[in-house]
């Protein structure tokens, strides 16, 4: 069994306040990013308005088969295991040539629009923790438009330079969003 770093959640994700200006923001169809740095990682949230419904976004987000072709530097995905509302899935990233295997145990809530997810503690993975959540509220229905949340709070084993995990956090973050957007709408 390995250490928990990072604290999951238990239940749904928290509640997310937004400014006036980031909710301008998403109506201007921008993507709105807030990072906090935590120790040797940190976290992030990724909103962003769809033009679909929650139910076309979730068919994406848990159609992980495809994540190698719609989802930059994924490489492998696969669910290795199901077990009431937990998917379990093997994850290979490649970004800058390196290669990183983890090990996820997701809990999905398909009634309360939500999914989360930690490591699969019983499994060896390429990364120390890694802890976050989708949501998916609709906005409206005519035309179909939904808020889509992506957070994600990661350690990485061992030294990795603050520069490169600014950048895996920011581009990770970044492309959550806009795979599932370009997926849904496209």
């Amino acid at each position: 069994m390995l250490f928990r770093s990072i604290q999951p959640y238990s239940g749904p994700p928290p509640a997310l306040t937004l400014t006036t200006d980031e909710l301008a923001r998403l109506a201007a169809d921008e993507l709105v990013l807030k990072q906090v740095r935590v120790g040797n990682g940190g976290r992030g949230v990724a909103v962003m308005d769809i033009h679909a419904t929650p139910q076309l976004i979730w068919s994406r987000i848990l159609n992980y088969g495809m994540y190698p072709r719609w989802v930059d530097n994924v490489s492998a995905c696969e669910v290795y295991k199901k077990e009431g509302p937990y998917i379990f899935t093997r994850f290979v990233l490649d970004p800058m040539g390196m290669n990183v295997e983890y090990f996820i145990k997701h809990t999905y809530d398909a009634k309360g629009s939500w999914l989360t997810w930690t490591l699969d503690y019983s499994r060896q993975s390429d990364l120390d923790d890694s802890v976050g959540y989708w949501r998916v509220t609709p906005i409206t229905t005519d035309p179909p438009r939904s808020r889509l949340e992506y957070s994600v709070d990661i350690r990485f084993k061992g030294w990795i330079p603050q520069f490169a995990q600014d950048m895996i956090a920011k581009s990770g973050l970044t492309n959550a969003a806009a795979w599932v957007k370009k997926q849904s709408e496209g």
